[in-house]
């Protein structure tokens, strides 16, 4: 990929991309599952990533089940807990800063389409200083289906004004390349770090091992 002509707008997804999350979830869903008494690991979390919260949490009750607390309550406190974490160690992965800088000197618009909150996406964008780069902000909180449903992507192309097939979306989960793809958009994969890399992922039109990889392909040297 030798620069973004072919599209007018780029969109990310969140965790994992902009931010670091992933362990973050991990942490707040491990302590929440196992105090309901499900004995999850880090490593389960995988098969649900991309996935919105409330759809994390009736996949694995309905594989487990559990007492004491309802799926609203078990989702609160993993919300609450990740908002905590957010704010006490989230940090922006490396590139993301200079990457937004750059797509706005060049006057791309710029897009987010999450699975998390909308009160989830304020908290990494407050935390991290990076809302003024974004034209529109979107969760898939709001839309019927989360990914791998295109409905988030699709949404943000037509608030942007941008037809999908010129929006370039970049993401980490084989979730959101699926709904990227259903939207008939480009696709860039950035796999989270220190995981081996999943082989589905190859259905993206490219791949960089981090954001400052994809800039230094895409920005004049």
């Amino acid at each position: 990929m030798k620069n973004l002509d072919a599209y007018d707008a780029v969109i990310f997804d969140m965790d994992g991309v902009l931010i670091d999350s992933e362990p973050l979830w991990k942490i707040a869903m491990e302590q929440t599952f196992l105090e309901v008494g499900c004995n999850l690991t880090r490593e389960d979390f995988a098969s649900t990533a991309g996935m919105r919260i409330d759809e994390v949490i009736v996949y694995w009750f309905n594989r487990l089940g559990w007492e004491g607390l309802s799926a609203k309550e078990v989702e609160n406190r993993i919300v609450n807990r990740m908002i905590d974490l957010i704010e006490t160690q989230g940090k922006p992965l490396e590139g993301v800063v200079e990457t937004l800088q750059y797509l706005k000197s060049t006057g791309k618009l710029v897009g987010l389409g999450t699975s998390s909150y909308t009160i989830l996406m304020a908290a990494v964008l407050r935390t991290l200083n990076i809302q003024d780069y974004f034209d529109f902000v979107h969760s898939a909180e709001h839309e019927k289906y989360g990914k791998p449903h295109p409905a988030v992507y699709l949404t943000v192309a037509e608030k942007l004004g941008v037809e999908p097939t010129r929006c370039l979306v970049i993401e980490d989960s084989v979730n959101g390349i699926i709904s990227a793809k259903a939207a008939k958009m480009g696709t860039i994969c950035i796999p989270e770090r220190g995981l081996p890399i999943n082989p589905k992922l190859i259905i993206a039109d490219h791949q960089f091992s981090s954001m400052a990889e994809f800039l230094h392909q895409v920005a004049p040297q």
